[in-house]
């Protein structure tokens, strides 16, 4: 195994930081428990940079991903590093937006970094190794455990000046996450979302703990304004409708479970075939999903 690990080292951008090495970030020494060796694949130096983590759903909305996307898109040009953990879902949308603003972002693995989980973000790796850094504590050859990823969290959050949660079921790990660093003192945010959504409960239960409501990167910006460079001609992202008024009454009628265009034609007092050419125009949208027996749900 040792020697195994000494020549994954060997290898074009892989290193090692142990804590007491200069490139160790002094934000994740300040945690209860640190790591005490970093396995590291690309630039350790963006360790060391003003870091926000976006986290949140391995299986969101498509307007979840939209957000993060592009919440992280708007902070990088903003200069903040965009940290997060190479999951399925928010994860990955939010090292996206930061690799489509040309900027850096921190994956932090919960296996060893010779492997990639899951493998489908291998070309995403790639990419993140290219111009950011992907690290780990667990050495080469560790495999994916179900408690690595718990374990892992705390790095993401030690790493960060603040944490941003976009959408997250109530049992959701992302949670970890969150509670791990109101622990270690950084800003905590949560984006809010309707009560009849399922994927919003842990966001507006982080809310009810004391974390920010957010709805625009300028919520976040105000509260790390020392952190951040200004960029006056990219304005702050915010979550805006491309609906018309009667398309957006709809769909504020649509609940996250299955909805009846009777219910509908009955609540808006339209005709269905009104109600059916404005459900086809959400559907296609991405507002909407079409399920059995003529039934539609809210999925954004």
């Amino acid at each position: 195994m040792i020697d195994y690990d000494l020549s994954w080292l060997e290898q074009k951008n892989n290193g090692v930081i142990t804590f007491n090495n200069p490139n160790y970030p002094s934000q994740l020494k300040e945690i209860a428990d640190p790591p005490p060796v970093l396995f590291v694949r690309g630039n350790p130096e963006l360790l060391s940079l003003p870091q926000i983590a976006i986290v949140g759903s391995r299986n969101p909305s498509s307007m979840g991903e939209e957000t993060a996307f592009n919440f992280a898109k708007t902070l990088s040009h903003h200069g903040f590093v965009i940290t997060s953990g190479l999951a399925l879902g928010i994860d990955g949308a939010s090292h996206r937006g930061a690799l489509n603003a040309k900027g850096y972002t921190v994956a932090v693995a919960g296996t060893g970094l010779d492997r990639v989980y899951p493998a489908r973000h291998k070309e995403l790796a790639t990419e993140i190794v290219n111009t950011g850094v992907m690290i780990s504590e667990f050495p080469p050859g560790t495999t994916a455990k179900a408690n690595h990823f718990p374990r892992r969290n705390r790095i993401i959050s030690g790493l960060c000046q603040g944490l941003l949660v976009v959408e997250a079921a109530k049992q959701s790990g992302s949670l970890i996450t969150a509670r791990l660093a109101l622990e270690q003192n950084r800003e905590v945010f949560a984006i809010p979302g309707s009560i009849h959504n399922p994927l919003a409960r842990g966001c507006n239960a982080l809310i009810r703990e004391g974390a920010k409501l957010v709805e625009t990167t300028q919520d976040i910006l105000e509260e790390l304004n020392q952190y951040y460079q200004q960029d006056e001609k990219l304005p702050p992202f915010t979550m805006q409708s491309t609906l018309d008024l009667e398309q957006q009454t709809l769909l504020n009628r649509v609940m996250f479970s299955p909805t009846s265009i009777d219910n509908l034609v009955e609540n808006t007092g339209e005709s269905v075939e009104v109600i059916s050419s404005m459900l086809l125009i959400l559907e296609l949208q991405g507002y909407l999903e079409a399920t059995a027996g003529g039934c539609y749900v809210r999925i954004k």
